[in-house]
């Protein structure tokens, strides 16, 4: 072999490898969300049924996220549970929601912390906004929300099939306990 052909493979190989790893981080394409939200309707008490939890989740029981429409367009978020039981001790987060894509209202920005804002995804609703998935597109989190604390068994199996259409692990899935 000549010199030159171990130059230029040399500099080819790192190309190589950087595109066939770049292929592969983009596999999965983005999660599709609902066409369109109604802000207004969303807005208010959600129960969460099951997730993938965050750390922060682990261990949730009577798990309630409420969101309020700001004057600005913001949203303030409640997130409230309790930790290990249902007596356990009472757990409040405050992030703010920011709708980015403001065509459907269907993609979020939720903030924790300043200047982080996590992907939030609407990409199951229905009709009459009593239950609702959100996804995050690196299918690491997950949430089912319902307007009640329980919901039908059909229609858990139902989301929960969606979820599984999306490219989430099942395995992680965790239903929250709920008490009231």
């Amino acid at each position: 072999m000549s010199k030159s052909f171990e130059i230029r493979k040399k500099a080819i190989f790192p190309m190589i490898i950087a595109s066939v790893t770049a292929g592969c981080a983009g596999s999965q394409l983005p999660i599709e969300t609902v066409a369109s939200v109604d802000l207004d309707r969303f807005m208010g008490d959600w129960y969460v049924i099951a997730n993938i939890p965050t750390f922060v989740e682990k261990g949730a029981h009577n798990a309630v996220e409420t969101y309020e429409l700001n004057d600005d367009g913001s949203i303030s978020t409640t997130f409230v549970f309790r930790k290990d039981g249902f007596e356990g001790k009472r757990k409040e987060y405050n992030p703010t929601g920011f709708v980015t894509n403001k065509e459907t209202n269907a993609v979020w920005g939720m903030r924790f912390v300043w200047p982080i804002k996590a992907d939030y995804r609407i990409v199951y609703l229905t009709d009459d906004y009593s239950q609702t998935i959100v996804a995050r597109n690196k299918r690491d989190y997950v949430w089912i929300m319902a307007r009640t604390p329980t919901i039908d068994e059909a229609d858990y199996k139902k989301m929960t099939r969606m979820i599984e259409d999306m490219g989430y692990d099942l395995s992680k899935l965790r239903r929250v306990p709920q008490q009231w």
